[in-house]
């Protein structure tokens, strides 16, 4: 179990990574169209719906651990 968890850590890690690196982007207008925005954006919010998933997924497992 303990695996499990340690490698959920690492992915939300690299999710937040790939999270923040979007964010700079587009606060550097990074994005040159508003098709490129919008896809950008998407990506944050998909990756951001997969991150609450995968912390659902732990505090649940975490939680039937006890």
């Amino acid at each position: 179990m303990y695996e499990v968890l340690k490698v959920a850590e690492r992915v939300a890690t690299q999710i937040d990574e790939d999270i923040k690196r979007l964010e700079e982007d587009l606060g550097a207008s990074s994005a040159k169209t508003f098709e490129e925005y919008r896809y950008m954006c998407g990506v944050i919010t998909g990756l951001l719906t997969a991150r609450r998933f995968l912390s659902d997924l732990t505090k649940n497992m975490e939680s039937h651990d006890d």
